[in-house]
């Protein structure tokens, strides 16, 4: 008698000191513990469920100010913004085909904490794994930290994977 896989929704992102296209530290840390710890060997009893949620600039532009912008130029971010959300999704795939491991990803745009906690709602997966920095009191309150904001908000039990000492860059910040 089959059951249902294990379904396990990992919110992952890009790396902001490697930059585009590769994940970040915490991401694949997150990603590599739930393999090791989790899957294991039982590749038929678990489906990864990745979400990336793109957040959108102050004013939507890198470098550019958007007085001077042309609906134009906001399609063509749009494309980019898809284009690199689909990079970093490609490589979360591929390592779970590499596994053997049944997946699904997608992108949405928002809020990081609250986008997932919605995508909990939404998906209803048995357990969410989220990747995290380490920060300290004092960076959480300029920060913020969108793993504790899931742990407390999460429809679903939350695991928290904090990045191994030896890849923590300088700055905890960086990812």
């Amino acid at each position: 008698m089959g059951s249902e896989p294990t379904r396990i929704l990992m919110g992952v992102n890009e790396s902001s000191i490697k930059g585009y296209p590769h994940a970040s530290i915490s991401s694949r840390s997150a990603f590599e513990w739930t393999i090791e710890k989790i899957v294991r060997r039982n590749v038929d009893g678990f489906k990864l469920l990745f979400v990336h949620v793109q957040t959108p600039d102050e004013d939507g532009f890198d470098d550019m100010d958007s007085i001077y912008a042309s609906p134009e130029d906001f399609e063509r971010m749009k494309r980019r913004d898809k284009t690199r959300g689909l990079h970093l999704l490609e490589y979360f795939v591929r390592r779970s085909h590499e596994y053997g491991i049944a997946c699904e990803a997608w992108i949405k745009r928002g809020d990081p904490k609250e986008v997932i906690c919605s995508e909990v709602k939404r998906v209803r997966p048995d357990l969410l794994v989220v990747g995290s920095r380490g920060l300290g009191p004092f960076q959480r309150v300029f920060v913020g930290t969108v793993s504790e904001f899931c742990v407390k908000h999460a429809d679903c039990p939350v695991i928290t994977i904090k990045r191994k000492a030896e890849e923590a860059p300088q700055d905890p910040v960086d990812d």
